[in-house]
Parts: structure tokens; sequence; C-alpha cells
């Protein structure tokens, strides 16, 4: 079975000045896939005494003593992960919130790794989503470089969520630092989604398809609200970055 993984977060971010918003995906892997409770498919990861469940959904924050983090029950080959998350609004530069896919534990210094994360902000800007989803795209936003054939990416995966300070660079390159006289950073998730193949499942897992086809491509009308979204709020492409060594970036 051959690896694929989607990791979407389960809302769009749009900008108020933009009326007619993006085209409809008219097909979303999320329909077919079912909620579950934290409890039925996460654990504490760090940071315990900086969570708080309520019915399923699960609340995480950021002081100055610690921040917060879990991690899926299970490592999977492939499959969709996701859940709604709401950010805290206000100052919040410096922080970051994140839900992403990673085997850094099993394999430190040399891991994969398939991140959204929500960069914190200043109040008269809006949140930035940096992101790494490069199975649906032939330009990504941002993408970790392949260090093998033998690593990347047949190796299993984590799914975590976490909420930690990041001020030496998440939010314009660290000139706007974590303020914690704005403490607590707070940040929920509901409507958890995972439906994958595990490592102990059988051989004969099928992930949830990407499109309505069935295959592992997007439909016509899947890439062009990718494609919308990327044309009114893509900010930064490094493959178009002049600064960096493209000789270390070959996928671009």
């Amino acid at each position: 079975m051959a690896p694929v993984f989607y990791l979407f977060p389960a809302f769009y971010l749009i900008n108020s000045t933009n009326a007619q918003g993006p085209p409809s995906l008219g097909y979303s892997p999320s329909s077919r896939v079912s909620s579950v409770t934290f409890n039925q498919g996460f654990r504490n990861l760090w940071g315990t005494q900086h969570q708080r469940l309520d019915q399923g959904s699960l609340t995480i924050w950021l002081d100055k003593s610690s921040g917060s983090g879990f991690k899926s029950l299970q490592p999977y080959w492939s499959g969709y992960f996701g859940a709604a998350m709401k950010l805290q609004p206000g100052y919040t530069a410096g922080v970051i919130t994140s839900f992403y896919l990673s085997n850094n534990e099993d394999h430190p210094g040399n891991h994969d790794e398939i991140d959204i994360e929500f960069l914190g902000t200043t109040p008269d800007k809006p949140y930035t989503l940096q992101t790494n989803v490069f199975f649906v795209d032939d330009v990504p936003i941002r993408m970790y470089t392949k260090k093998t054939d033998a690593t990347f990416p047949t190796r299993p995966m984590w799914v975590y969520g976490s909420i930690w300070d990041a001020s030496s660079w998440a939010t314009e390159n660290g000139r706007y630092k974590a303020d914690y006289s704005y403490q607590p950073f707070v940040a929920k998730y509901a409507n958890f989604k995972l439906d994958g193949c595990t490592t102990n499942g059988p051989a004969s897992c099928i992930p949830p398809p990407a499109s309505p086809s069935g295959s592992g491509s997007l439909s016509q009308q899947q890439v062009m609200a990718m494609n919308w979204v990327q044309r009114n709020y893509l900010v930064y492409d490094y493959c178009q970055d002049p600064k960096r060594d493209h000789t270390q970036t070959p996928e671009c």
C-alpha cells in the first residue's frame, strides 16, 4: 500500500475584505470520516496541567510556566486527519498553535513531518498559516526536504497538537515576542477526525480517497479551489526565495 497522508484543517481562514470567498471544493474526505472524541484517539504528551477536556473537545493553553501538547494513540501509515481549531484573538505574537504529523520521537534528527502551524500575531494583523502540505501541490507553501528514498515518506507517523513559545522566529522573524502580560494563550480543539491505516492494521487497509473519483489525485474543482487560495493568500514560497541555496531544494 502506497503511503498517502492528508492533513487538512476543518475550516477556512477568509479575509473579510474578499467578499467572494474561495470556490467550493465540491468534495472533502471529511464527509466520509466520523468524528472521534479526544480520549478515543489521543492522549496527553506534555503539559498535563495546561489541558482541559470538555465533552470530547480539548482546551490547551500556554503561560509563562509551560505550554501543552497531545499525541495520537497509534501511529499511521496513511490516512485523513483533522480537527476544528479555535485560536485566541488579540496579541498572540511568538505563540504557535499546531496540528501535525511527525515521527520525530522515533527518528530524532532524521524525521518526517507534515505541519499545520498557526503563527501568532499582533492585534492589527491576521494569523499566518504555515504549512507543508506537499502531497497535493506542485508548488508547496513549505516542505521538509526529502532525506533519502529509503526514509521518506514510507515510515509511519503520529498525529500531534500543541501550543508553545516560538518567539525567536514565529512572528515577523522574531521581531515580536510572546508577551506574558496577555497570558494565558488558549487554543481549543474539537471535531477530531482520525481515519487511517495503523501500523498494526491489515495490509488491505485503504485510507479515505482525496477526491470523488477515489484516486490519489485532486479533482479539477479541488485544484481550482487550492489555486484560488494560493493566489489570494500565499505570502511566502521558499522555492521563489532568492536568499535560499536552491541546490538544497531539489523539490523546487
